[in-house]
């Protein structure tokens, strides 16, 4: 459920958590230990993106909050001595003509960690940062929504995994 969109904040309160890193948010199967210490199978549609602040729905009817955990990123921004917003601009662009995830804000970009890219960036006259923070790049031009989830997701306690029709 994209943000826990229609929850009552009281159910939202009671759900477990897991916090997860941008590259298991990507990922269609995975195991996780949720804070209740639960072991659980995530089953979803490929091309399914989980994003910070949704909610999983477990089959026992259980909620999971998902938490963007922070970890490395490059910060991106506009060098302040000679720097100009347009070079922000040009950035995403040659940042998505390599097909690199990237998270646009209106004053910075942030990119999964990438010395190469680092230079040709600061090349560009911007300054290049690493932070540590969640990552939510852009989910696509084609994707159907940002948030888009498919029509459900499964999870089972346990260790067991199977396909669901």
């Amino acid at each position: 459920m994209p943000h826990g969109a229609g929850l009552a904040p009281v159910l939202l309160k009671r759900a477990s958590s897991v916090e997860l890193d941008w590259d298991i948010r990507q990922k269609s199967r995975f195991d996780v230990v949720d804070s209740n210490d639960r072991q659980l199978g995530i089953f979803l549609p490929r091309g399914t993106l989980i994003r910070g602040g949704d909610v999983l729905v477990a089959e026992d009817g259980s909620l999971i909050k998902v938490i963007a955990r922070a970890q490395q990123v490059l910060a991106i921004t506009i060098d302040q001595g000679h720097g100009t917003p347009f070079d922000l601009i040009r950035a995403a662009y040659h940042l998505g003509n390599r097909h690199v995830p990237i998270e646009l804000k209106p004053d910075h970009l942030k990119i999964e960690p990438d010395h190469v890219l680092a230079e040709m960036l600061r090349a560009m006259h911007l300054t290049v940062t690493e932070v540590e923070t969640a990552f939510e790049p852009e989910g696509g031009a084609y994707s159907a929504q940002p948030h888009n989830h498919g029509n459900h997701s499964h999870m089972h306690e346990g260790s067991h995994s199977h396909m669901h029709g």
